[in-house]
This record gives structure tokens, sequence and C-alpha cells, in this order.
């Protein structure tokens, strides 16, 4: 236990402080900073500079939906930028390279590398590389902080497995908490616990984030679930853990009501005595008002008349007062990972694995669906491919959505690809980005 919790008590003050001023010093595509101030960044390793594609994000001016001519180049620090996270702040963006399982910080303002300072001196923070792939990872409250999951990290005398803990300041990883299989990451929202769900286990890992550094082991463990994948948290002591069942190779999907807060770091494990509402598939949800939108894909789930797909998904509805559920729609297949709720109740539900149909001259259909919340209606757009980024914005009846590597944007008020909105300088509504994109997300 003494060597497998080593990575624990890494972590060290910071001596450093991240200021947004200067450049990275890396090859740069830009023509200067945008200085738009309402901005998408869209993550692109593919965008053309006329020997091939280069790593950037792609600015995009989102009151008018037009391209910018600026780019945050990216050479020589994530060839192959992905999965993006947004600090609390909005003044850092994180952005995750598959290809050499790297971390990158942008600064916001600047549209740069961030630069950290020590003294009188600036230098761009160094990438952080990883042990392995990563699809969940997330800031701490304090900006200066972040945490991933690994699932392969490799941990002396036990499984495979750990939680990075990142120092943005410096770039570098502080500490690794080991965590057999650690996939999904979720923090309750004062960022003083840490939900972690492994891969093929029963088990919820609790995280207090106070105790990394000290010499207490920061873990805690509550049982008695079944494959949980995600969590929705409701206050800083209550969360709804999603049971993903059948689904994740196990035996009935669910929604467990954890409530009265998490066990103190470093207590035996305890089993969870409370609520679970079953539904019929749970990997990813969230709440509006008394309201938990939970979707997921039970095996071999028939989709109906009116499509050629073999098999849907499903979305519940669950009244958290009552923890029942009161309405529930079919939806597209595959593993839902993505939700995101519009000011005026169009919720947009992504997955990635689905059962694309393409028929020349008929049906069209991939991983994106579009729920009214008020009068239950789905609309499955006519776009195929895995839905990897969803962001709506705000003030705006327009959702941003990347879908088998592009770019589209929605009219919430149709549920179609936006037509020459009024707002807009493009003819067709639409903005053309070049490339093989992956994830968006507004900074502004």
């Amino acid at each position: 236990m003494k060597r497998a919790l080593v990575g624990i008590f890494a972590l060290v003050a910071a001596t450093v402080t991240i200021v947004g001023c200067g450049s990275s010093g890396a090859p740069s595509t830009n023509q200067g900073a945008s200085k738009l101030k309402f901005r998408v960044f869209v993550s692109n390793p593919l965008f053309p500079n006329g020997a091939g594609g280069s790593p950037v994000l792609n600015i995009v001016d989102a009151s008018m939906d037009v391209l910018s001519l600026s780019q945050i180049s990216l050479a020589g620090n994530s060839t192959q930028p992905g999965l993006m996270s947004l600090s609390p702040n909005l003044r850092l963006t994180m952005v995750f390279s598959p290809s050499g399982n790297s971390i990158t910080l942008i600064d916001n303002t600047t549209e740069a590398i961030a630069q950290s300072t020590n003294g009188t001196s600036s230098t761009p923070v160094p990438s952080i590389n990883l042990p392995g792939f990563t699809e969940s990872m997330f800031f701490g409250n304090a900006n200066t902080t972040a945490y991933a999951a690994v699932p392969t990290a490799m941990v002396i005398g036990q499984a495979q497995g750990a939680v990075e803990v990142l120092n943005l300041q410096t770039g570098s990883i502080a500490a690794s908490i080991p965590v057999p299989g650690a996939h999904f990451i979720v923090p309750s929202p004062d960022g003083n616990h840490i939900l972690v769900f492994s891969d093929n286990s029963d088990t919820v890992t609790v995280i207090t984030t106070a105790a990394v550094g000290t010499h207490t082991d920061p873990r805690s463990y509550i049982t008695g679930f079944d494959r949980p994948v995600w969590a929705v948290f409701s206050d800083n002591a209550t969360a709804y853990i999603l049971n993903c069942g059948p689904q994740c190779h196990g035996i009935a999907a669910g929604v467990s009501l954890l409530a009265g807060g998490f066990p103190a770091a470093g207590t035996p494990p305890i089993a969870f005595n409370g609520t679970t509402t079953p539904v019929s598939g749970a990997t990813v949800g969230m709440l509006s008002g008394s309201a938990l939108y939970v979707a997921g894909t039970p095996p071999m789930t028939a989709c109906g008349a009116g499509t050629s797909a073999p098999n849907c998904g499903k979305l519940s509805v669950i009244d958290t007062g009552s923890m029942t559920v009161t309405a529930s729609a079919t939806i597209t297949d595959g593993y839902h990972d993505r939700i995101q709720m519009t000011k005026d109740g169009q919720l947009f539900i992504g997955a990635k694995g689905c059962s694309n149909v393409n028929i020349s001259g008929g049906e069209v259909r991939g991983c994106l669906s579009i729920f009214n919340a008020t009068s239950s209606k789905v609309v499955v757009p006519p776009q195929i491919g895995d839905a990897t980024g969803i962001q709506p914005i705000t003030g705006r009846n327009v959702v941003y959505v990347v879908q088998n590597g592009g770019l589209g944007i929605y009219d919430t008020t149709t549920d179609k690809l936006q037509v020459s909105p009024g707002n807009s300088q493009n003819n067709n509504g639409q903005v053309d980005i070049v490339g093989q994109l992956f994830d968006v997300k507004l900074v502004d």
C-alpha cells in the first residue's frame, strides 16, 4: 500500500503564477489575436497549412457565426487536439491530444499557449504528458490545478488506473492517485470531492481533494452499485449515480440517490443503501430544475416503425422529488456521453458508436438526438457519425455541434441546421471549417 500511494504525496506548493502575456514560442499560423469578444474554440488537428494538416484551435465569432482568420497554433505541443475543458474563470482551456497523450494549456485572452512567470521572466507552460489516454478531465475550482482519469496508468503492485493531479502552473503531474480502471471523474460543485468511476466495477471511489498531498489516504469507497459510470450533483452533498447496468455488462440500469455527504478520506468502504430508480439505460445525464434527464442504450432495443436503425437508445426523465420516471423517449443508440440543454428547453444528446443509417435518397441518421422537454418530441437530424462536441450559444437560439468531424449550427426553434439567419454573414447560416474537428467550447 505504501508503494501504491507514493504518487499521492508528491503534490508540492506552486511557486509560479500563470499570466496572460507573451506568445507560446511555437510555430504560429495566427494572423494575430482575433480580438473577438464572443468566441467559440473548435479543436482541429488537420487544418490546412499549405503543406498538409496543422493542429490548431479554430476561432469562430459566436455572435455572427463567422470563422476568424486567426487560429491558435498547437504545433510542437499537441499534434492531435481533441477533447477540451474550460476553466471556471473562463481564462484557460485544456486541450488533450491522444497522439502522445498530452495536455496543452491555452490562455483564452492571448489565444496562445499559456505563460507562467517566476519573478520577472515568463515562459510557456509545458505540455503535460499523461501516462495514457483520457476522456475525462476537468479544472479544479482554483483554476491552477486539474484532474484527469487515466484507466491504463501503470501503478506498482496494483492494477492499472489512476487519477492524475496536474499542476497547471508548472506543466507537470503533481500527484498520481491509484484507482484501478479509473475512467470517468465528476467533481462536487465545491470541488471538495471527486467521484471516480472505474471500468467493470460496482464501486464508486471518492477522492477528498483536501487530503491530497497529506499523509492521509484521500480515497474512500462506496459499494453496491451496478456498473456506475457517471454522476450528476444537485448540491455538494447530493449526487445521482448513473448505473450503466447491462450496457456495461452489469445487471440492471438505474439512478441511485446518494445523499447526506460522502465518507471521510481513508475510511473503510461503505455500502450504498439508498434509493435506486430503474431506467432503461444510463451513461450520461443532466439536471434541469427538478427534472433529471438520463440517456443510455439498453442491449438489443428495437426502434419501432419510422427508421431503418436496428437498435435505439432511451431517454428517461426522473422527477427528483419522488425519484420516479415521469416520461421516456426513444433516441439514437450508441454510448451517450454528451448532453446539453438550451434556454428554450431543447435537450441535445450526443453518442458515439451508434447505428448510422445512410440510404441514398432515403433515411439518414447518426448519433445526435434532440428532445423537446415540453412536448417530449424527438428529432434525429439527417447527419451521420459520432457527436463529439455540443455547445449551446448563450443568448441565442443556436447550438454548435461537432458531428462526424464537421461543425453544424442548429436553430433550436426548428431543430434543423440554421439557414441564413439575420445575424449571420454566411449565406447558408453555417461555418465551413476544413479539417477533422472533434470538440467545441464557448470561451466567453
